[in-house]
């Protein structure tokens, strides 16, 4: 592969590309045994990379600061607290008409297991440079696992549908609501007791790019 053939495979996407295991709609409850491999191997990679996260010990993505503090505040495991919070966000849905598909089912079901089911396989860091190093690779993991739960179109998560419910019935921007939505569910999450530091930061600060690129890749991939 040429140096341009390389930098072009790493280009970033601008949206959510068509791949050959993309379901036609996002209602779609027969969908191809290729799209549904996509779909849950995407959301474990995605739990997994959460579970890495959690590991490095230096804080986490906003919604697991969430299930962090309810772990912290109950009995309940950080896998299980992802699950409330998914079902919770759910019920949200209601009042903003909007309509779930296999793939946020599956969002709120597999990502929550894989969590619990990988996390006591991750080890935990307490030296900075490994916690980084450790960090860095969940949030990469995460970006890989959207990159291919996101591209098999069966539905949005719980929390994306609430984004883009909330937009639709207030006109307001998307990054604005976006944004609003994290800083409230980490600031709740913090009270609780869940770990805000500097691997949320780096999430926040890589996820987008990371995400685009991965999208990128597939783009390029599977066409």
């Amino acid at each position: 592969m040429s140096k341009q053939g390389f930098l072009q495979l790493f280009r970033p996407a601008r949206k959510i590309p068509q791949t050959i295991w993309s379901s036609d709609r996002p209602l779609n409850f027969r969908p191809k045994l290729s799209t549904i491999f996509a779909l849950v191997s995407g959301l474990w990679i995605f739990g997994t990379g959460e579970a890495i996260l959690i590991g490095a010990g230096i804080g986490v993505s906003p919604w697991t600061v969430l299930a962090q503090g309810i772990s912290e505040q109950t009995s309940f495991t950080v896998g299980l607290s992802t699950f409330i919070v998914g079902i919770t966000v759910l019920f949200l849905w209601i009042p903003l008409r909007e309509t779930p598909g296999i793939g946020t089912i599956s969002n709120i079901i597999v990502i929550s297991l894989s969590i619990d089911v990988m996390g006591p396989f991750i080890p935990e860091q307490t030296n900075l440079l490994t916690q980084i190093i450790q960090a860095s690779i969940g949030i990469i993991l995460v970006a890989i696992g959207s990159a291919f739960y996101l591209t098999a179109n069966l539905g949005p998560g719980p929390r994306d549908g609430w984004m883009t419910g909330i937009q639709k019935r207030t006109a307001w921007p998307i990054g604005r609501v976006r944004a609003g939505i994290e800083i409230s569910v980490l600031a709740i999450g913090t009270f609780l007791g869940g770990v805000f530091g500097l691997g949320t930061v780096m999430f926040a600060l890589s996820i987008g790019p990371m995400l685009a690129i991965c999208l990128g890749i597939v783009k390029k991939w599977a066409i």
